[in-house]
This record gives structure tokens, C-alpha cells and sequence, in this order.
């Protein structure tokens, strides 16, 4: 018989995130510490971490990491980059060679910022531009993979355990008042660096634990909107949807966990006047981006951080809080073994997602209720 622990589970996965509230930074070591608990819930086929607040030198600038097969896709990516973008530093990304990740690409980073004349052109902001240009290289230039590309923040992903993609990124010699991170256990999808976690555009980032049964429909719908889900896997389309809801719909954070894990018209039928009339019309309305199947799923974004779960809650997830940092994490395990007392610890609840943000003195949070 076989014994626990020797059985992979399907979609098994894991996600943990770590949160400071008052922008107290946090070691990149200790999300690759909380991480490597999970080890078993992965495969190998993919690990990665988004990390915010890390950049404090260049945080007006777009930090953009991209994954090159070759030479000649990395000079021409940087003729694209050079006539739309003032190119303030450009680097490859540090790395230590580690045993664990294997046929690893070009990998550069390039602190950027648009061009005045090029922006004013387009009559776009520049978080718009930004973005149209990142979408244009990946869906033109083939063998350029552009992962990331916030302000102040990175992306950092590979095939590989996530213990063994923070050894390489050496992610000890980073801090940022967030993480998050994930370990991946591919099934429909192959396991290759650009479909690793985490998922980016601008300074949002989503790690995901779970499978989108509703994948063609969420994507066909987005895609309309100007977006391209090109990396093979179908948690790229939740971070496009995010994006559209947040950025273009300008709806908040609670308003776009009550369309991707929309509650069921049952539950609706239940609310008070005023707040079934609103459910009911970001239902109807964004009927599309409903996201059907298991998942639980970290979202960082510039200030602040939401978890949230399916509305069966189908997949696991555990919070908690030791003073002014918060915890996520797909087992209580992977948040003891970095604070073995936490204040508080729980479960939350279906389709109810948890927000943290930053004081009010120590940042800026975009996606703040209009109440």
C-alpha cells in the first residue's frame, strides 16, 4: 500500500504569499522557506515568485524581465524596446548556478520608462502603452517571452521546484513588502518557463491552485479586448481578466471576486435589496469572465494583496496574521514553518475573498472600495 505523501494529486499545487502591512521588508528567503514545505505538491515542472517593494531604486520606472531562446530574439526585442522606451539600465538577471533548473534561456531585465513623444502620440496613459507594447512583443517576436513588467516589482519563474528557482534567482538577496509565490503540478498543460506562476501584467501578478474549466470561453471573451493568451496555461487568462475588470472597468477588488467567483443565484436571491441588485447586474454583466472550476488563488498588485477561493471552496486555503504581516498559504504547515505563533489563523470562507493593503502612510492602493 501505498503511504501518504507518495500520491500525487492531480492539479495539486501550492501558493503561499507573505504580506507586511506597514511596508516592513521581507527577505525574499522567508517565501522561499515557506514554499519548500509544499515541496510534494508540485512536480518539478514549474516554480516562481512575484516579489513587490523590491526595487525601491528604479520604482518609477516599468522593471521588464523577459525569457530569450537566443541571441538574435534579444537583439531584436531591443530594437523594439529602444524606439518605444527610454531605456534607463539594462542587465541580465543575476543567477547561481543550481542543479535543479535546467536549459535555462537568456534572461535580461531592462528599468524603462515610455517614450514622451511616443506616448503622446498613442493618447494613451502610460500603464496602457505599457502594456500594448509588452502584449505586441510576445505575439511578434518568436523565442521573446516578456514575464513581468510593474513598477517596483518582478516576476521570477522557471521549470524547476520553487526551493531550487529561489536558489537560482537568488531571491535571499532580495526584500519587498510582498511575496508570492507558487509550485506547480502541470495536467493540461505543459510544463515550460514562460507557463510557470506567476502570471504578470503591469504590477499585477496572480498565482493560482486549481484548473479553469471554463478556460475557452474566459479566454475568447478577454481576448476581445485586446489581450493574447499565448503562454499555455490557463491561469494567464485570470490575470488578463483581473486586469480588464480593475484597470479598464475600474471596478474594486470585491467587486471582481463577485464576477470570477460570482455567488449563485440562490445566494443572491437571499441579500438585501441593494446588494442582490448590484450582484445581480455584475453577473449578468460580466457573465464571461465567471471563472467555473476548482481554484484558489493569491493576486498581488502594487499596495496590497487579495486570496480568494472558488465559491465551493474546492481548493485549499489557510490565513494568517502576526502583528502587521498577513500570511496566505495552501497549508497551515507552509505559514508555521516561517511564524510558529501567529496571532490569528483561519480558513476563508468560499467566493469571499480576503484584501490586505498597506497603511494609508506607507503606499497607494489603485483598487481601493468606492465606499
Amino acid at each position: 500500500m501505498r503511504k501518504e505523501g507518495e500520491i500525487r494529486i492531480p492539479s495539486g499545487c501550492a501558493i503561499c504569499g507573505i504580506f507586511s502591512k506597514d511596508a516592513s521588508p521581507v527577505p525574499g528567503r522567508r517565501i522561499a522557506e515557506s514554499i519548500k514545505v509544499m515541496h510534494n505538491r508540485s512536480n518539478g515542472l514549474g516554480g516562481g515568485f512575484a516579489g513587490y517593494g523590491i526595487y525601491p531604486q528604479y520604482k518609477d520606472h516599468y522593471a521588464i524581465h523577459v525569457f530569450y531562446d537566443s541571441q538574435n530574439q534579444r537583439e531584436e526585442a531591443e530594437r523594439f524596446l529602444d524606439r518605444h522606451f527610454d531605456i534607463i539600465n539594462l542587465s541580465k538577471i543575476p543567477v547561481r548556478q543550481t542543479s535543479g533548473i535546467m536549459d535555462v534561456p537568456l534572461i535580461w531585465r531592462y528599468f524603462v520608462s515610455p517614450l514622451p513623444h511616443r506616448l503622446q502620440d498613442s493618447m494613451l496613459d502610460e500603464d496602457e502603452y505599457t502594456a500594448r507594447c509588452m502584449i505586441r512583443m510576445n505575439n511578434t517576436i518568436k523565442g521573446a517571452y516578456v514575464f513581468s513588467c510593474g513598477k517596483d516589482m518582478g516576476v521570477f519563474k522557471a521549470v524547476g521546484y520553487p526551493e531550487d528557482v529561489a536558489a537560482f534567482y537568488r531571491l535571499d538577496e532580495y526584500s519587498g513588502y510582498a511575496w508570492t509565490a507558487h509550485g506547480r503540478y502541470p495536467t493540461n498543460t505543459p510544463g515550460w518557463w514562460g507557463g510557470a506562476h506567476p502570471f504578470a501584467l503591469l504590477d499585477l501578478s496572480v498565482v493560482h491552485n486549481g484548473e479553469i474549466s471554463s478556460y475557452d470561453a474566459n479566454r475568447r471573451s478577454v481576448e476581445m479586448y485586446g489581450y493574447s493568451c499565448n503562454l499555455l496555461t490557463d491561469t494567464e487568462v485570470i490575470t488578463y481578466i483581473l486586469d480588464f475588470l480593475l484597470r479598464k472597468e475600474h471596478l474594486t477588488l470585491e467587486e471582481c471576486a463577485s464576477v470570477i467567483a460570482a455567488p449563485f443565484w440562490s445566494t443572491i436571491g437571499m441579500k438585501d435589496k441593494k446588494e442582490a441588485e448590484k450582484l445581480a447586474y455584475l453577473r449578468k454583466m460580466y457573465s464571461s469572465f465567471l471563472i467555473t472550476g476548482p481554484f484558489s488563488i493569491l493576486v498581488g498588485f502594487k499596495g496590497g494583496m487579495m486570496a480568494l477561493n472558488d465559491r465551493l471552496k474546492l481548493r485549499s486555503l489557510v490565513a494568517a496574521e502576526k502583528g502587521t504581516t498577513v500570511y496566505f498559504s495552501s497549508e497551515e504547515a507552509a505559514i508555521r514553518a516561517v511564524e510558529p505563533e501567529p496571532d490569528r489563523i483561519w480558513s476563508p470562507k468560499g467566493g469571499e475573498p480576503v484584501i490586505v493593503r498597506l497603511g494609508k502612510e506607507a503606499g497607494h492602493d489603485p483598487y481601493q472600495s468606492h465606499s
